[in-house]
């Protein structure tokens, strides 16, 4: 069966039935529901909901294993929520009022476990019910929920494999806006990757090739190892106590190395945290100001550094405020961002963003960009970056600021300058990947974050 998820097993939590009974995994798909909810009708993204620390006490109450289960059947609705939604429709005889919001939820958490997860047909059908009948605003509904998930499961392998093919997995604006930007044959690809799990990247200190067998993973071209599925904890990996290495996306590997030779300059990567460029630039012999303004994000930079061994000038500071003693020799800018470029990560961006969104972060970067230029010497680099796929965000920002901004000129990458990045290079010299990019033979290897990176200096 075509683009099926990874399969997971059942839990074993216990929830009291109102007769007194015990109901094993009750609970964990009641968290999944809320946090369902959370995504899709608050727009809340699943990582703060999911966070072990500070996320939400529904999730939080449960133990370890049922926390995976509840985040695996999030995943995996998010992922594929247009073929769920479809397959769904067609077992109503009419579609579910508006305010039925909550039965909607109940639906998909188990139809993402009949379909994608290896979870019994039978236990996901009667804990869904069950969840039906304990709840005032559905309890009517459990005969439906009954009879169309069961039918679910008995049409899903005729019919799964052909709505696959005829899905969009994303909701319509974001569809839009990549067949408008990349063409219907590119934004196919780039949402047929989004299906996939990413794999695991790691930027190692030195001798990649060394960690690569360690780790068993591969070099990609780009000197980034890649790791298709992890053995256990990162935090149990051979080479993490020691901090040979740090999980990095590929893409986001590359803004840090556009700068070219940067030994002994004074560096400020803005907007830094968790690190990963960071460590970068003070590997390439740079000394490095690493600036943001969350204190808890900083906390954890400074933590990655320490383990890694690096050392940085940490500052916590409002980008748009902040003014150095001294201007820079270069500056990274990394800028927040609608983050569609990480959706094989985070499946909950598409649905958690809107247009507005994206042209209010579009604003934000703009604004950010015109602070970042004023904190570098004159004909110092600038490398403003973001992983985002929508050129509002990218290409037109960078186009509309060399207009517009007299401090700037163009700096464009050249061809062969740079090792590894010359397929993501653009005709106007700005670097652009997709998650479509960087086929490594199977789509389980292959793909990295969707990023844009340009490199200006400051005139005079």
């Amino acid at each position: 069966m075509a683009d099926k998820a990874p399969r997971r097993t059942g839990s074993g939590d216990n929830q009291h039935k109102d007769d007194g009974e015990f109901v094993a995994g009750l609970a964990a798909r009641k968290a999944a529901a809320r946090l369902l909810a959370a995504v899709i009708d608050a727009r809340t993204p699943l990582d703060g909901l999911t966070d072990h620390e500070n996320g939400h006490p529904q999730y939080k109450a449960l133990d370890l294993r049922d926390r995976g289960l509840v985040r695996a059947i999030l995943v995996t609705a998010l992922r594929y929520r247009m073929t769920i939604s479809g397959l769904l429709a067609r077992r109503l005889e009419k579609p579910l009022p508006p305010n039925a919001t909550a039965l909607s939820h109940i639906l998909h958490v188990a139809a993402a476990q009949i379909l994608f997860l290896d979870i019994p047909d039978s236990a996901a059908v009667d804990l869904a019910v069950t969840h039906a009948k304990s709840d005032p605003r559905t309890v009517r509904f459990s005969g439906l929920v009954n009879g169309v998930l069961r039918t679910l499961a008995r049409v899903k392998e005729t019919e799964l494999p052909a709505a696959l093919a005829a899905t969009d997995e994303a909701p319509k604006w974001f569809s839009d806006r990549l067949k408008a930007t990349y063409g219907a044959a590119r934004a196919g690809e780039i949402l047929s990757a989004h299906r996939h799990e990413a794999p695991v990247d790691f930027s190692a200190k030195a001798d990649p090739e060394l960690w690569a067998e360690r780790l068993g993973g591969f070099v990609l071209p780009t000197g980034t190892i890649r790791v298709e599925k992890l053995a256990g904890a990162v935090t149990e990996l051979p080479g993490f106590a020691e901090g040979a290495w740090w999980v990095q996306d590929a893409a986001a590997s590359l803004p840090a190395r556009l700068f070219g030779d940067i030994k002994g300059l004074r560096v400020a990567d803005l907007c830094a945290a968790p690190g990963g460029k960071t460590a970068q630039l003070i590997l390439a012999g740079a000394r490095v100001t690493a600036v943001d303004t969350s204190k808890n994000r900083l906390a954890r930079l400074t933590q990655n550094l320490e383990r890694l061994g690096l050392p940085a000038d940490i500052v916590q500071a409002d980008l748009l405020k902040y003014q150095p003693e001294e201007l820079f020799d270069a500056v990274l800018l990394d800028a927040p961002c609608s983050s569609t470029g990480t959706v094989r990560r985070h499946p909950d961006v598409p649905w958690t963003k809107t247009p507005a969104d994206v042209e209010k972060l579009a604003d934000l970067q703009r604004r950010l960009l015109a602070r970042a230029v004023t904190l570098v010497k004159p004909g110092g680099r600038i490398v403003f970056s973001n992983c985002s796929l929508d050129p509002i965000e990218g290409e037109d920002l960078h186009r509309a600021f060399l207009k517009q901004t007299k401090l700037v000129a163009d700096d464009p990458l050249r061809q062969g300058e740079i090792e590894g990045i010359d397929p993501f290079l653009t005709p106007q010299g700005t670097l652009r990947t997709t998650p479509a990019d960087l086929d490594q033979g199977s789509p389980e290897r292959s793909g990295l974050d969707g990023f844009f990176a340009a490199r200006m200096r400051r005139a005079g």
